[in-house]
């Protein structure tokens, strides 16, 4: 029996984070990055102001322990250091640094590159950024 519509949507979607893990893998070793840490990365825009931990975990959909050994591993490498809030003394904010933004952007540029969604016409493109807009939950920075 074939899979339903959404099982197969559901294949596609995952065999398609995972090629293009596999894709930047190149850049991500360059960097000493993991997928976990990249996305992490990939979350810090550095035209923002930086985000909260709270902020990354619900960019990142994961838990605080899990967020914090992430973060930990950005921060040994010096792409990221945690600073105080200003406007909240108790909670922390991830500050992308120069080299953070380096390796960012090799990253990124990295998976633009290789992404097998580039075979996409800008057309379709459009098309499946607002399908995504559909099914995914607004954000709520």
């Amino acid at each position: 029996m074939p899979p339903s519509p959404l099982e197969a949507a559901i294949v596609g979607v995952h065999t398609l984070v995972t090629q293009t893990e596999e894709l930047i893998g190149d850049a991500l070793a360059e960097h000493r990055l993991t997928g976990a840490t990249a996305q992490a990365l990939w979350a810090i825009d550095p035209e923002e102001e930086p985000p909260s931990m709270k902020v990354m975990a619900r960019r990142l959909y994961c838990r605080a322990p899990n967020l914090t050994f992430v973060v930990n591993q950005l921060a040994d490498r010096g792409f990221v250091e945690r600073t105080v809030d200003p406007a909240d003394r108790r909670s922390r904010l991830v500050r992308i640094t120069e080299e953070g933004r380096r390796a960012r952007t090799a990253v990124v540029d990295a998976a633009v590159a290789t992404s097998p969604l580039a075979r996409l016409t800008p057309d379709e493109l459009h098309r499946l950024i607002a399908l995504l807009g559909t099914a995914l939950p607004p954000s709520t920075d």
